[in-house]
């Protein structure tokens, strides 16, 4: 009882000394007692205007502060197994639902990591001319666009997943990936606002040739049956092929305007959300073989609705804002 009178009277005249102007030093040598008691009593009167010890919320926590701050520190670079392992070989033994409890308290949450073209700074600046300097278009202008891309296919899809953690909302972590890294097929499609283009199956391997023939015969058809006219922009990657100058005099000859676009920009291109659901609902669709995988790409692409293409370049001013706001880089697009 001494004992805890005695710990009262030198916290209240901390606190005295402290308000009469006395800095942290001097109150431990006129109290005899360490610094670090002392700036512990101060912060907590400041903070809570009382030095009494206040009622806990349950069961202290197993985890210092500094382990706490480390784990938040270290969440965006490991997984959460590995976060586990590291405070157990530092001597703090918890559970994964600790760890996650401190994280989501500082708001860290779990989340597949999307997987992203590897960006150079080179490819952001450029990225970030495009949308700058296509911010004030019209929302006719992109309604008059035939957005086209090429992508592999698999057959049973592609199952590795990372867990991240990051705050809501967020896309700062998201795994480098380059193109085309093998599949099962591959296929060239295009949309504008008004719904889906053709879609083909690309045999064998591309080259500028068989680029040429899919445009002879698909450009002009889908661009006519969504009811494009004759002056619309026809939008295509950085691909070598696609910018052939034999591709590029076909373009001329047929007096198809092509947008200029910067290398290693999918985020800019509103297909590339209609991809992600083109996969989702063929994998749903389970083909056993090629030719199946096929006939279900096909299908599926066709059911993609109207509203969903229209909606994607209805918010394209977005997508284009956002980029800016990345200065460039990775978005939640």
């Amino acid at each position: 009882m001494k004992n805890k009178e005695h710990t009262r009277q030198v916290r209240d005249t901390a606190v005295k000394k402290f308000k009469a102007g006395f800095g942290y030093k001097k109150i431990s040598q006129a109290l005899n007692i360490p610094r670090s008691t002392v700036q512990a009593i101060i912060l907590k009167w400041k903070e809570y205007q009382t030095t009494a010890n206040l009622p806990r919320p349950g069961r202290p926590s197993k985890l210092s502060a500094h382990t706490r701050r480390r784990l938040i520190r270290d969440a965006a670079k490991i997984t959460l197994d590995e976060l586990q392992r590291s405070t157990a070989e530092v001597g703090d033994s918890v559970h994964r639902t600790t760890i996650s409890r401190i994280l989501h308290k500082s708001g860290l949450y779990g989340r597949v990591a999307r997987r992203k073209p590897f960006i150079k700074d080179i490819h952001k600046k450029c990225c970030l001319k495009f949308a700058t300097s296509h911010l004030g278009d019209t929302p006719n202008m992109w309604k008059k666009v035939l957005w086209s891309d090429e992508t592999k296919i698999e057959l049973f899809g592609n199952n590795a997943k990372r867990y991240v953690w990051r705050k809501s909302n967020t896309a700062e972590h998201t795994i480098p990936t380059v193109k085309h890294g093998g599949g099962s097929i591959m296929v060239w499609a295009c949309f504008s606002s008004a719904g889906t283009g053709k879609m083909v199956k690309i045999d064998g391997k591309m080259d500028g040739a068989k680029y040429r023939t899919i445009l002879e015969e698909n450009l002009m058809e889908s661009a006519k049956d969504l009811r494009l006219g004759r002056r619309f922009v026809f939008q295509q990657d950085n691909d070598p092929k696609h910018k052939a100058k034999s591709t590029m005099e076909w373009f001329k000859n047929k007096h198809i305007q092509v947008l200029e676009w910067p290398s290693q920009s999918p985020d800019l291109n509103p297909i590339e959300n209609l991809r992600k659901e083109l996969k989702t609902a063929v994998h749903k669709c389970s083909p056993s073989n090629l030719t199946e995988l096929e006939l279900f790409c096909k299908e599926e692409w066709e059911k993609m609705s109207v509203s969903r293409c229209a909606k994607l370049i209805e918010t394209y001013p977005k997508r284009l804002t956002a980029v800016i706001a990345a200065k460039g880089g990775a978005t939640k697009y």
